[in-house]
């Protein structure tokens, strides 16, 4: 890989890894050194790419693996900074923020998964190829993440906001 190569592919892809990260564990901090330990990864690669397609999904199914590392480490379980996420996921619309929210406080597995089929648009069989698992578990970790954001939106906000249904995955 060229230097131009993993430029434009750091800037293509950089974004998704640390949003991808950052879903995952929480904390800016966490999330910008997988994304470095992930570009760092794909400069060192020597494998060739079938395709931009091949390249993305490799670096996303990367990121997903380097987040999980850095969830069982040691070091992260005894020093774990939470609260810094909020200023990262502040947004202008109040009920997307909300959501959000509502997304950031589902398990590991569901917010990775809602985060990669909603935000970053990849289709369930994609999904699973970067989280390692089946398509029939995305879909039912999907399924299951839908229905407690329905629940925990909705509980939060009876009688006082109207949820718009196409906001809630």
């Amino acid at each position: 890989m060229t230097q131009e190569e993993f430029a434009q592919a750091a800037r293509t892809y950089g974004d998704s890894v640390y949003r991808i990260a950052l879903h995952a564990l929480g904390s800016p901090q966490d999330a910008e050194d997988v994304m470095q330990t992930v570009l760092l990864k794909l400069y060192e690669c020597k494998k060739s790419f079938e395709s931009e397609e091949h390249r993305k999904h490799w670096i996303l199914r990367v990121a997903v693996n380097e987040s999980r590392r850095s969830l069982r480490s040691l070091w992260r379980r005894t020093c774990v900074p939470l609260e810094e996420w909020q200023e990262t996921a502040a947004t202008e619309d109040p009920v997307r923020a909300e959501v959000l929210e509502a997304v950031m406080a589902l398990e590991p597995k569901y917010r990775l998964s809602v985060y990669l089929y909603y935000y970053e648009g990849l289709s369930v069989a994609e999904t699973a190829a970067a989280m390692g698992a089946n398509p029939s578990t995305v879909q039912t970790w999907l399924l299951r993440a839908r229905e407690r954001l329905r629940k925990s939106l909705t509980e939060e906000k009876e009688g006082s906001v109207h949820v718009r249904p196409e906001i809630v995955p």
